[in-house]
């Protein structure tokens, strides 16, 4: 168990705790949540032991293993899987005493690392590291690519899958979702669900945060605060303390006033004297409860724009892709036929790597479409939020310097006579202050995602086009977020891995995919089984390609292997016949162990509907006038109802994660 008593924890002249106590139990899922500056990731210092305690105790168990993910950009030529491979630190040490024991010849040393070895999960490790690569939305032909041949996104994926390859009692993850699109981050999820050490996540991602916690740690005025459940059963906890502290604070005003109104009627009385001077005691006797303070909260509107052209944009037999650098091009969607309407929300889907920002940036007039025609309404007037903030901002430019330029730039009043209503309007994007001179390359991602904010609503776009615009952004400013789009007149296309923000703002999904662009008939539940099913369908297309071009070749190839496993893999046969018996066999092999699995999914599959329209007649029943009893007894079977579907769609979820799982193994050691 973890164990935090009366500690204090600072920062410079900061007080990040002050006293805080707080325990964690083994096992537990723990969402660490608290405005940003609130000592998150000093806590997190805390627990691996970067950062010391400057008062109190702190006592984690010595034998725990940890695992975190390393913040630096790792810079090697390593092959993805050798790198993901490393992060077990146990195979790595066992494998450098087997090579010391072979140096030295020492027969007995070397079969007692072997035999470590195999405990330590030595003969399956290569196979775990690459699910753990393709789960995060890798490719099967990428495995053997060098690190430093990926960009940087990519690479901290690969952080990510080298801490959860590293066997640990305790996982620390600090915003894991940020480089994640939503096919990786609904794969990370199930992972964590199965993870059996003790988690402690801190992310702004609500959906994220509920579907893998089952407490929440909330940091506030330097003390930390234990609630059970995830973040939403967190909000409604905190919600009815904030009423009832709130509540006793006025009533204990009105029992001092109460106190003080007879002190200060007799205390001149010689007779009442001592009861006076009873009640001042009384009063400084009393442990005063603090008036309930919420934290001011972050908010902004878009302005309305100028004008709304209808339809928005027209997309006609369309090609899109990019050109190299010697004018070669490469198309991702073809025959794309949509158009966009004026007020429409709409949330464009896919799984990673099929075309999403290709088809954002050629809206956004960043690329051109290699074919067909792009036909924009009159007046159309284009807010774009890039992926990557630093595409529209300026390192060693202030947000002042921004907003002049912008204000140029867009024909406003000289940047003389507009300075004050430029640092006004930063100000209500909560840059006050000294903020509005500082460089834009020291800040937080945060703080440059408000500002990329900023600059879009002061150009009073009617399109507006969001490519992951909640990356780095805490909860208050991505609620202040989906509270300004829903009140924006003009329209929303959005890319975003926030299924809380798309399922609040978006009305109408595209499904990108297959070199397609069309509508998405479903929500984002409906989505999430598809991103499962296409995701084990590109890895079933990789690995029967990868046989077959094997079987054409006679070199069949393996996977990258540790050092101590390539000794003892054994050359597989070029015999083609031979090839297809060990396929057959390997096919078998994975249909007896998925065989429960899809039994069970099955069943669940049949259940469903029945469920489900068992709730459509109760909610039909209840939409009419009926007897009280009956009310209470249909709404009873309502509340089973739901709780039973949700319980069965989790499940199917996390049997169509082991199936794919096991798929993906068996396509590794084919």
């Amino acid at each position: 168990m973890i164990s935090l008593r009366n500690i204090t924890l600072r920062r410079g002249t900061r007080v990040l705790l002050d006293s805080a106590s707080v325990s964690i139990n083994p096992g537990e899922k723990v969402g660490l949540v608290g405005r940003n500056g609130a000592g998150k990731s000093s806590l997190f210092a805390l627990l691996n032991g970067s950062l010391a305690e400057d008062g109190g105790e702190f006592f984690i168990p010595a034998q725990w293993r940890l695992g975190q993910v390393a913040q630096n950009m790792p810079e090697t030529s390593e092959t993805a899987t050798h790198f993901v491979l490393d992060g077990d630190t146990r195979l790595s040490e066992l494998n450098a005493q087997l090579a010391a024991a072979e140096a030295s010849g020492d027969g007995m040393a070397i079969a007692q690392a072997h035999a470590d070895l195999a405990d330590a999960g030595a003969h399956d490790a290569v196979p775990r590291a690459q699910a753990l690569i393709l789960g995060l939305g890798f490719k099967v032909s990428e495995l053997d690519h060098p690190v430093n041949s990926f960009s940087g996104g990519w690479r901290m994926r690969l952080q990510l899958a080298r801490a959860l390859m590293c066997p640990s009692d305790l996982l620390l993850l600090d915003e894991p979702t940020n480089h994640l699109d939503l096919d990786a981050l609904v794969w990370l999820e199930a992972w964590l669900k199965r993870y059996a050490g003790t988690l402690v996540v801190i992310s702004h991602d609500r959906e994220f945060l509920d579907a893998i916690t089952t407490t929440t740690l909330h940091i506030e005025n330097a003390q930390l605060t234990r609630y059970g459940g995830n973040y939403s059963k967190f909000e409604e906890l905190r919600a009815q303390q904030m009423v009832l502290q709130q509540a006793a604070y006025e009533r204990q005003q009105d029992k001092i006033a109460h106190l003080q109104k007879f002190i200060d009627r007799f205390k001149a009385k010689a007779s009442k004297a001592k009861q006076a001077q009873s009640r001042v005691k009384q009063i400084e006797r009393m442990e005063k409860v603090a008036p309930m303070l919420a934290s001011a909260e972050f908010t902004f509107e878009f302005k309305e724009p100028a004008n709304l052209p209808n339809p928005m944009l027209a997309i006609t037999d369309a090609s899109f892709g990019y050109v190299d650098d010697e004018g070669r091009e490469t198309t991702i969607l073809r025959g794309v036929n949509r158009s966009v309407l004026a007020g429409q929300r709409i949330g464009i889907l896919g799984a990673n790597g099929q075309g999403k920002s290709t088809l954002v940036k050629t809206i956004a007039r960043e690329m051109k479409a290699l074919a067909g025609k792009v036909t924009e309404g009159k007046g159309l007037n284009i807010g774009y939020f890039a992926q990557q903030e630093l595409d529209v901002l300026r390192p060693g430019e202030n947000p002042l310097e921004h907003m002049i330029r912008l204000a140029k730039d867009t024909g406003a009043a000289g940047p003389q006579a507009r300075e004050q209503d430029l640092r006004s309007y930063l100000g209500t994007f909560n840059f006050s202050g000294d903020m509005v001179k500082q460089a834009v390359g020291s800040m937080s991602g945060g703080e440059k995602a408000r500002l990329v904010l900023a600059m879009i609503v002061w150009q009073r776009p009617n399109l507006l086009l969001l490519d992951e615009p909640t990356n780095h952004l805490d909860l208050a400013t991505r609620e202040a977020l989906a509270m300004a789009l829903n009140d924006f007149d003009g329209t929303v296309m959005l890319v975003s891995h926030d299924r809380a923000l798309l399922r609040s703002v978006c009305e109408d999904f595209w499904m990108v995919g297959r070199g397609q662009v069309g509508p998405f008939d479903g929500d984002l539940d409906d989505y999430q089984r598809y991103l499962l099913e296409e995701s084990r369908r590109l890895r079933e297309e990789a690995r029967l390609a990868e046989q077959a071009a094997a079987v054409a070749t006679g070199t069949p190839s393996t996977p990258a292997a540790a050092p101590a496993m390539e000794q003892q893999a054994q050359p597989l046969s070029g015999d083609p016949r031979e090839q297809r018996r060990l396929a057959a066999l390997a096919r078998q092999q994975l249909a007896e162990k998925t065989r429960p699995f899809k039994k069970e999914l099955e069943q669940i599959d049949k259940r469903l509907p029945q469920l489900q329209a068992e709730r459509a007649g109760l909610e039909e029943r209840l939409s009419q006038p009926i007897a009280a009893a009956e009310i209470a007894e249909a709404g009873k079977r309502l509340k089973a109802c739901t709780d039973e579907i949700d319980a069965l769609e989790e499940r199917w979820l996390e049997l169509s994660g082991e199936i794919e799982q096991l798929t993906a193994l068996a396509g590794n050691e084919a």
